[in-house]
């Protein structure tokens, strides 16, 4: 079957069919065009969002200072000087900052050393609830019941110890109590070689005789 058009309705069929293609062509163009701009501005959005929280995330990641570079837990090691071993420690959890203007060892949950004489043998004993080692300064700072033990069996007890590996001696400002065999000796300030065995008291305070202490657990407090 054949359709047949006059002139003026196939010039109206014509015109109509270019405005409907041009529709078309603008719709499609809009969409385009839109759509890019909605994905611009999603992301200039998610840059800014980003810029804000960039400093602060810089600043955190190079903050090292505040970061232990190696964390270790349970461990028990040895530490050996000119190729002989001369303590042991163990502890529950070790943090090293390598980074800090001053680096050291932190030792937050306590701490037990075994320090060893020429042939091996343990001649002293310290235990404490928190330890820090300064490495370049090789100083160890003792805090919380701290406790040690000599070859004599005296014992010594105090909250805060300072050894300074160097110097190889040990000191203290605070009260100390050392409990012998027949007597207990308290005093302020301590010092004393690193086997424990030659010390001396600052300011001594008292003498007892241990019978008299016998039920005294007590620790000294500052």
């Amino acid at each position: 079957m054949k359709i047949l058009l006059a002139d003026n309705q196939f010039r109206r069929f014509i015109m109509l069919f270019a405005r409907i293609v041009k529709a078309i062509s603008l719709n499609n163009i809009f969409n385009r065009y839109a759509t890019t701009a909605f994905t611009v501005v999603v992301v200039l959005l998610l840059i800014v969002g980003c810029s804000k929280d960039k400093p602060d995330t810089i600043a955190a990641i190079a903050d090292r200072s505040t970061l232990p570079r190696l964390h270790a837990s349970e461990i028990t090691t040895v530490i050996s000087d000119s190729g002989i071993t001369r303590y042991r420690i163990s502890s529950p959890q070790w943090n090293v900052y390598d980074k800090a203007n001053q680096p050291y060892w932190e030792f937050p949950d306590g701490i037990h050393f075994e320090k060893f004489d020429l042939n091996l043998k343990v001649d002293a004993n310290i235990h404490a609830q928190y330890a820090r080692f300064n490495e370049n300064e090789q100083v160890w700072e003792l805090k919380g019941k701290v406790k040690s033990t000599n070859l004599q069996g005296e014992l010594f007890e105090t909250e805060q110890l300072f050894w300074n590996q160097r110097e190889e001696r040990f000191y203290s400002d605070s009260l100390i109590k050392i409990t012998q065999k027949s007597h207990i000796i308290t005093g302020i300030g301590f010092e004393s070689n690193q086997s424990m065995t030659r010390y001396l008291i600052r300011k001594p305070q008292g003498i007892f005789p241990v019978e008299e202490n016998a039920k005294d657990d007590n620790s000294p407090t500052e």
